[in-house]
């Protein structure tokens, strides 16, 4: 049986990351709907940077991490020119798995909670399996 090397990631890492929104970050911009607010495609990739900046300066020379899954509740609509800042933070080590909870805020006001997952993995043989598969 193969020993997992040791995480370079523990819980308890934090990021936080910022975004102004514009009109290119609207529901009506990237379709995710037909109002001139924080659109929710905008807000889980918010989410997700704040777990990449969480974990971009521990990653292993070569790796890097992706997306596995995602859950994510838009609770508050957020309108153009006001600032939303995400705050991930890692709360499981499994492995290659991290989990991450993360929380959108405008202000006081929570604009959306969510947890991501992520996987740690060496980049370029997951970039070249993925042009393979292409």
């Amino acid at each position: 049986m193969q020993e997992q090397p040791e995480s370079p990631f523990a819980p308890g890492l934090t990021a936080r990351v910022e975004l102004t929104v514009t009109d290119t970050d609207t529901a009506q911009a990237v379709g995710s709907g037909d109002v001139p607010v924080l659109g929710t495609p905008r807000v889980l990739a918010l989410a997700e940077a704040a777990t990449v900046a969480a974990t971009a300066t521990r990653l292993p020379s070569g790796s890097t991490t992706v997306g596995t899954r995602i859950e994510l509740e838009h609770r508050a609509a957020t309108p153009v020119g006001r600032t939303v800042a995400a705050r991930a933070e890692l709360v499981k080590v499994d492995g290659r798995r991290l989990t991450f909870e993360v929380v959108v805020t405008d202000g006081n006001e929570v604009v959306a909670t969510g947890r991501v997952e992520r996987a740690l993995v060496d980049r370029q043989r997951f970039v070249e399996r993925a042009v393979r598969a292409s």
